[in-house]
């Protein structure tokens, strides 16, 4: 039998790598967590419900590991062909993944739409299951022991018991990962980094899946049209989110220029359902677009490291959420 110290020597070189998946209803704090994990965004954020429509993989590197974080759209009773699809990645996703993440708010009770993600995962029985409790800078430390509570009752109900159940404010640390650059990422927010240290060793032992240094595995072309969506999304009236697609038609370096002054100009159409809806987007004499631009493009610049002309149209595609065609067109 091998000595102790060798078997711990083992022990520590096991490297582990796999996907976790984050699920939860819309506006659960998904894509704040997915963000605040990798450091960087890598998926959209916003105050309205259903806002991410892509599969977003971010990379959390560490030594011993390779945690790949799934982000997918919120589950949720579906009034259009869009919401169907969009059901169909989450469930397709559950199914493939190592882990999964249910992203539960502490300022909100359970409700109906919890209760049915939570009957859905009883029946995916091999799959490790980790609660996690998001929005706690929101609550008071008994709203909070209350919502950590009915937590557990549920799996208790559906007969299932959560692998960990885990508090977590991840827009805290985002803020703070960003600004405590010398902490090494360990006191990223409240418990943001227990979070991987809880998934980690649910993760099959592998070597790492993608390069040293790689965020997410997501085409630029599609992080840029969603940075640009997300833009466009800030002020809009309630009904006009779900109604905004971009499509980025092309990104071309600029010819002519100085190796040292390089320029990629970047042409996208902004998509809405209505012609009366245009006016939303464009703004009076144009100021709307033109800040969703100047707010899209700084974004777009610190993701591609280098500066950029965005040419944006807005374009109507009649009832494009109900309409195959149209659908496959924007990319879903």
């Amino acid at each position: 039998m091998a000595p102790m110290s060798a078997r711990n020597q083992e022990t520590e070189a096991v490297h582990r790598a796999g996907f976790a998946c984050f699920v939860g209803r819309p506006n659960a704090g998904k894509s704040t967590l997915t963000n605040a994990l990798v450091g960087q965004k890598v998926a959209i954020t916003s105050n309205r419900p259903q806002t991410t429509r892509h599969t977003v993989r971010g990379i959390v590197h560490r030594p011993d590991a390779q945690l790949i974080l799934v982000d997918t759209p919120g589950l949720h009773k579906p009034r259009t062909l869009l919401g169907e699809r969009l059901n169909d990645v989450v469930r397709t996703t559950w199914a493939e993944v190592d882990v999964i993440g249910f992203c539960l708010p502490a300022d909100q009770k359970l409700g109906p739409g919890d209760r049915f993600i939570a009957k859905e995962l009883a029946g995916i029985k091999k799959t490790p299951k980790v609660a996690i409790i998001t929005k706690t800078d929101l609550v008071d430390s008994k709203t909070l022991a209350e919502q950590l509570i009915a937590v557990d009752q549920l799996g208790k109900e559906l007969g299932f018991e959560w692998r960990e159940i885990v508090p977590v404010s991840a827009k805290e640390g985002a803020e703070q990962s960003s600004s405590d650059k010398g902490g090494g990422g360990r006191r990223a927010g409240k418990q943001v980094q227990l979070v991987a240290d809880l998934l980690i060793p649910l993760l099959p032992e592998s070597p790492p899946l993608y390069p040293e240094g790689d965020l997410t595995d997501e085409p630029e072309m599609v992080m840029v049209a969603e940075l640009i969506r997300e833009a466009a999304l800030e002020g809009v009236r309630d009904e006009l989110p779900h109604s905004i697609a971009v499509v980025v038609e092309e990104m071309i370096p600029r010819e002519d220029r100085p190796a040292d002054k390089p320029l990629l100009d970047i042409h996208a159409n902004v998509y809405i359902e209505r012609p009366s809806q245009k006016g939303i987007i464009i703004g009076p004499k144009g100021s709307r677009l033109k800040e969703v631009g100047m707010k899209s493009r700084k974004h777009i610049e610190a993701l591609l490291g280098t500066p950029v002309f965005l040419d944006l149209h807005v374009k109507v595609a009649k009832d494009w959420q109900r309409d195959p065609r149209q659908l496959r067109k924007l990319g879903f």
